[in-house]
């Protein structure tokens, strides 16, 4: 099989096409860079013609995994054209040449279109609730779920066979640094260079390794059930407080509690992320294996390495 990642020098892109490849496919990355990169070509997929002449030059594909997307809703709020044109337009473009071409497609949404949801967070909850229930705090995540509503009309008009993911809290390796990252690389970035961060008391949340994730969604390649959608995350028993996590990072760096600051929980963000991810096991096998202190590991060393620290 050929597969197309658009995304593909992302953390999660880069993670994906390294376990396509060693499962022994043609797999082609596409993203916004120019770099050396085998298998990969320069395309912003804003840009239905750039995104065309991919598919013109190295296509048909059988498969398309599409994880091009601005993250993160303060980069959101900071650079929200960037957002609202990559995460809409660009999933557009994907779609109108998925109803041309035939591909069949997995889309990558997120667990934030849950938004401040306070129950288990299965995948049923964005049927059966108003969007009020629901309470999308932030512009990513409602562009998220836009994309998912564009997936699903594109299925009934077109037929296009889909299937959406909602990943949470994936970390790990090829995660490069930024200030809108998720919280586990910011707290090993500032970890490793002696800078102060905030850790807001009574959050909970469940992380998953990279690796881990990518595992699962290659797996979709073998049970692809068009119109499905899957959470995938670590083990529940793996939910901890994030201060607790800031622990973790600050044994496995070495650095002082004294860069710490602690605060009540921060505004506009869901205080406890419960999610479901039995249909995952199910249908995907899913499996997560690398322990939060084991990740955080290996990714402060990929950052050690990265950074020259």
């Amino acid at each position: 099989m050929k597969i197309l990642v658009t995304g593909g020098a992302g953390n999660i892109g880069t993670n994906l096409c390294n376990e396509l490849r060693n499962r022994g496919y043609k797999v082609i990355a596409c993203d916004l860079y120019n770099t050396e990169r085998d298998d990969y070509i320069r395309s912003d997929v804003r840009n239905y013609r750039q995104l065309e002449l991919v598919f013109d030059e190295l296509g048909p594909f059988d498969f398309v995994y599409h994880l091009a997307a601005e993250y993160g809703r303060w980069n959101g709020e900071a650079f929200y054209e960037n957002l609202w044109q990559t995460n809409m337009i660009g999933t557009k473009n994907v779609l109108r040449l998925q109803e041309k071409l035939k591909f069949r497609m997995i889309f990558f949404s997120s667990a934030e279109v849950y938004g401040d949801y306070t129950g288990v967070m299965n995948e049923d909850v964005m049927v059966n609730n108003k969007i009020k229930d629901t309470y999308q705090m932030n512009d990513y995540a409602i562009t998220k779920w836009a994309g998912e509503l564009m997936c699903l009309n594109s299925a009934a008009m077109f037929g296009s066979e889909i299937v959406r993911v909602r990943p949470l809290n994936c970390y790990g390796p090829h995660e490069e640094y930024t200030p809108y990252r998720g919280f586990i690389p910011k707290f090993i970035y500032h970890c490793l260079k002696n800078r102060p961060y905030t850790v807001y008391k009574g959050h909970k949340r469940i992380i998953d390794y990279v690796e881990d994730s990518c595992r699962t969604f290659a797996n979709i390649t073998d049970n692809f059930i068009p119109g499905e959608v899957y959470n995938v995350g670590g083990k529940v028993e793996w939910e901890k407080d994030i201060k607790e996590y800031s622990d973790i990072v600050l044994k496995v760096t070495g650095a002082d509690e004294s860069l710490v600051t602690y605060k009540d929980s921060e505004d506009f963000t869901t205080k406890i992320k419960t999610v479901d991810f039995s249909k995952a096991i199910k249908d995907l096998d899913h499996n997560p294996k690398v322990e939060p202190e084991e990740g955080i590991r290996r990714t402060a060393k990929w950052m050690k390495d990265k950074y020259r620290l």
